[in-house]
């Protein structure tokens, strides 16, 4: 059986382009958020924060006032 392959092209309207922006930006702040606070606790405890710590804080820092607008893209997205 051979594999095949497609290519497809979108053409998102100004809305979608708008949610791809926001959910991109709001993916590239969680993961480096994150890898900061990783870096950070190995550094001073020499320890690993794992995947349900994780979890638990974005649900709590999406409740702050400052980070309201993680609340606007897919949640999926930012797990």
């Amino acid at each position: 059986m051979a594999n095949k392959a497609y290519k497809v092209r979108i053409y998102p309207n100004e809305e979608q382009k708008i949610l791809f922006a926001k959910t991109f930006g709001s993916c590239r702040f969680v993961y480096n958020y994150f890898l900061d606070r990783h870096i950070k606790l190995y550094k001073e405890e020499e320890k690993s924060i794992t995947y349900y710590d994780m979890t638990a804080e974005l649900t709590q820092l999406k409740k702050q006032p400052e980070y309201e607008w993680l609340n606007e893209v897919p949640a999926v997205a930012l797990n």
